[in-house]
């Protein structure tokens, strides 16, 4: 049996070739097609997925990331909405992904206080309004 000619680097893929090459289920790719909407491989009769080399990269990136480096789905969905699609998204610290200040860092509690009061003002203001 002969081996498949070798494509150009720059030749669209089928779902099976992206599949294959990134060691994932077609079905994983479908999925985060779902989730990722930066990922838009062409559809051509028969809803046949064709990814080019991009579409290659940001699926590289994205798998790197949710299995690599740990990051969640809702992680990588926010790297990416900060980045445009060409630049590849760099790695965050795992705190960046979250609302809340890093364990390491002081809270400046009077700062905190002195915002609960003045909101506690307004509401108080809104209510007698």
């Amino acid at each position: 049996m002969t081996p498949p000619p070798v494509k150009s680097a720059t030749a669209f893929r089928t779902i099976g070739e992206v599949a294959e090459e990134l060691g994932l289920p077609q079905h994983v790719l479908r999925f985060w097609e779902t989730r990722f909407p930066q990922i838009q491989p062409l559809k051509r009769g028969g809803n046949r997925r064709y990814y080019r080399p991009a579409d290659i990269d940001l699926l590289r990136d994205i798998a790197r990331m949710l299995h690599s480096e740990g990051y969640t789905i809702k992680g990588v969905q926010k790297l990416l909405g900060e980045k445009p699609r060409s630049v590849a998204p760099s790695p965050a610290p795992a705190a960046a992904l979250f609302d809340d200040p890093p364990r390491s860092s002081p809270i400046d509690l009077t700062a905190l206080r002195a915002i609960r009061d003045r909101l506690a003002g307004a509401l108080q203001m809104a209510r007698a309004a």
